[in-house]
């Protein structure tokens, strides 16, 4: 074979290897001046320095490409302490102590990979230095030598890459695992200084769609405009970070005033609602919110992070666009709403569904006009369950499209027997109408029962214009083309914008309840947002109708300011679908007003068993009703106007209240602090026993029980302090008794 293997080949190689070849010279340890020279090239190359100090630490000697690249002369360098130049790296991980430099000078001990950062102002430069100290043949100390190298573009990396890992990259918020880490580290100090924590958790509704129709880039650019404009809301009181896709989470310390976090939750979910400009195009979407606050409902990241997110189902099960305050019936509230999400699917092949009609009446005759239909269901073995229960989980589970249909089938089968030809509102949710073949299911129905197209009215509310604009118009242009009514649901209280009257075929507006409460009162707007929203409709030929009216000067106020349709309790309830027909069938079309004359803070009717203190005395009554300004109570007699009284409402809520009224076994108490909104339509306190208080009263720390009042009582108050009020045992209400 020939090549390299030939043994022409070999004899030239081997030529090649002697020819003019100088003799191998080694660098020997006492050859200084090529050993100097070897070290001169590594310091020119930079690859890394030397540097030297003398006995008394000044520095001897540092490499001139060091100098240079700093910009120091060597007039600058010899002579300083070596610690003048450097500032020693500050250790945040505990668990990796580090020797301070100046430590290790001190104690003559070798320095190895040490980052310290030079003292310099204008820019931050970062060295990894190493040294030994040197002694002579008698062992005495004669300073350092050692080297260093520049770290600072590796530390920039680390830093970047850290950053990754802790923040989000789309908002640059912290992400949820340097949230966990904070809220973990912060609970934990904050128990043994006594301190309470907030924690809520916002999550945006529609964002899903705003990703699916406007690409993925829009939705990164909403989620920085949410981020800037909740960071504008909470400011310096707390941290924000992002959870997952459409969910955040804020970190709120030193703070358990439930009335101030639900201001700040309310301000959120304005802020976080109006409207966005994403990739040239409107977006709106919403937003809920869950509430928990340390150590009352959780003491550790894991308790408190489940009670804020039971908190935030209960917000969304509500109708979003809420806040809701964690409570410890929210879990039997979560069983609940599983309970009705496996027995709704049955509920229509099982006949348990029911449509009830609430007249809508003529604020200046009375006379019924129309007719609201409203879905009511009757389980077999739980009774009425309330629409606000069902109708979420319906819509979150996705059979309120099957529940729709059947619903605008039976309303129209119904209506074609009825004596009169009057009009009826059927109810449409955005996910109906988001159906394609929405248009056809309308108009089956109606050929199917023969119903006439002008009497039916489909109820929409503003949310499903959050979609499509051009496919939304095309869908009222078909629904009109049927002969159909269109009514705009519950204005003013969503994503409100006149842009939905100016291009949308809408016969009525419907005013939102929220508007007719209070309208009434001295110094309240709502009269003045009546009258807008009614000379509005008038200005566009469109029908208003006013919804919640209950008292008769929130009547009078709606029918001097032009509103054209009252409905209410002020007339009747929503009667079921046989009281109606036999009502129209007797001609009783006239309704005649029937409710309190003046309108009152609204109280809620309850009946529910609480307890009462009186100085050394726990009373067991009832409560029958309760506002943010006070209650009714049944279960004590004899009891003197102006007692100072505190009523136990459970889980800690304490509210000091004074007699007002006493007849026989009712009492009428008013609170010394308002209560508040829960954020749906029930009342707190803004404050609650401490679990921090229950701990020095001797009891181990722990979240708050149903009653922890009497844990730290359970001394002064006692089976045999002597009572000064006679108990009296209440049962349970009676129907038809107006509690």
């Amino acid at each position: 074979m020939a090549g390299f293997f030939s043994r022409s080949a070999r004899a030239t190689a081997e030529e090649d290897a002697t020819f003019d070849s100088p003799p191998l010279r080694p660098i020997v340890a006492s050859d200084a001046a090529r050993r100097v020279e070897l070290l001169d090239s590594f310091e020119t190359a930079g690859l890394g320095w030397f540097w030297a100090t003398d006995a008394q630490g000044r520095i001897i000697y540092l490499s001139q490409g060091a100098a240079r690249k700093l910009g120091w002369s060597d007039d600058e360098v010899i002579g300083k302490s070596l610690g003048e130049l450097f500032i020693p790296e500050k250790i945040d991980d505990p668990d990796k102590p580090e020797r301070p430099l100046a430590f290790l000078l001190r104690a003559r001990n070798s320095i190895s990979q040490l980052n310290v950062r030079l003292a310099i102002e204008d820019k931050e430069v970062w060295w990894e230095i190493a040294g030994k100290p040197q002694f002579d043949d008698k062992d005495r100390f004669t300073g350092y030598r050692g080297s260093a190298k520049d770290i600072t573009a590796v530390r920039e990396q680390q830093r970047d890459e850290r950053r990754m890992a802790q923040y989000d990259p789309v908002t640059g918020l912290a992400n949820r695992q340097r949230m966990g880490q904070r809220l973990t580290e912060m609970l934990k100090a904050y128990r043994n200084s006594k301190r309470s924590c907030a924690l809520m958790i916002l999550d945006l509704d529609r964002f899903q769609h705003v990703n699916d129709s406007l690409g993925r880039a829009a939705g990164d650019e909403l989620l920085k405009q949410v981020a800037t404009r909740a960071g504008r809301i909470v400011g310096t009181k707390g941290e924000i970070g992002r959870m997952s896709d459409d969910a955040f989470q804020i970190v709120l310390p030193d703070i358990d005033d439930r009335g101030a976090l639900g201001d700040l939750g309310q301000r959120l979910i304005q802020m976080v609602s109006q409207p966005y400009i994403v990739s040239g195009s409107r977006a709106i979407i919403g937003a809920s919110i869950g509430v928990a606050i340390a150590p009352y409902d959780g003491l550790d990241t894991e308790e408190l992070t489940t009670a804020a997110d039971l908190a935030l189902q209960a917000s969304k099960v509500g109708g979003r666009g809420q806040y809701r305050f964690y409570s410890s019936d929210l879990k039997d509230g979560a069983k609940n709403r599983r309970q009705i999400e496996e027995d709704l699917r049955d509920a229509i092949d099982n006949h348990q569904l029911a449509m009830h009609y609430q007249p809508l009446v003529c604020s200046k005759t009375h006379m019924v006009r129309g007719c609201e239909a409203l879905m009511r269901w009757t389980h077999p073995d739980r009774g009425q369950i309330a629409p606000s229960d069902f109708i979420p989980v319906a819509e979150e589970i996705g059979c309120i499209r099957q529940m729709g249909e059947w619903a605008l089938n039976e309303v129209c089968r119904q209506a074609t027997g009825w004596p009169m030809d009057l009009r009826v509102a059927v109810n449409v949710s955005a996910m109906q109408f988001s159906q394609d073949d929405f248009p056809g299911i309308v108009k089956k129905a109606l050929a199917e029962s023969g119903l006439a197209p002008d009497r039916l009215e489909l109820e929409i509310t503003e949310s499903v214009f959050l979609g499509d604009t051009g496919r939304t118009q095309r869908m009222f242009g078909e629904l009109k083309e049927l002969g159909v009514k269109l009514a705009l649901d519950d204005f003013g209280t969503g994503y409100s914008s006149l842009s939905y009257l100016r291009n949308a075929p809408f016969d009525k507006i419907k005013i939102d309840q929220s508007f007719v409460r209070g309208a009434t009162e001295e110094g309240n707007n709502n009269a003045a947002i009546l009258s807008a929203i009614v000379s509005l409709a008038d200005a566009l030929n469109m029908e208003t109708v006013a919804e919640g009216v209950e008292a008769k000067d929130e009547l009078d106020l709606l029918t001097e300011r032009g509103a054209t349709l009252i409905q209410g309790h002020i007339f009747s309830r929503a009667l079921s679908s046989e009281d109606f027909l036999e009502r129209l069938r007797e001609g009783k079309l006239k309704y005649e007003p029937r409710g309190p004359a003046k309108y009152r803070a609204a109280r809620k009717t309850v009946f529910r068993r609480i307890s009462l203190i009186h100085e050394d005395s726990r009373y067991k009554v009832v409560m029958r009703n309760l506002s943010k300004t006070g209650a009714m109570i049944e279960g004590l007699r004899e009891v003197p106007l102006g007692t100072q009284v505190v009523l136990d409402l459970g889980g800690g809520q304490l509210a000091v209240a004074t007699v007002r009224r006493s007849k026989g076994a009712m009492l009428g108490v008013e609170f010394e602090t308002p209560l508040i909104s829960d954020g749906a339509d029930g009342l707190c306190t803004r404050h609650r026993v401490s679990p921090y208080q229950i701990e020095a009263a001797g009891r181990p720390l722990a979240a708050l029980p149903q009653d922890p009042y009497s844990l730290i009582m359970a001394e002064q108050i006692g089976a045999n302090a002597r009572k000064k009020f006679i108990e009296v045992e209440v049962g349970a209400p009676k129907p038809g008794s107006g509690y």
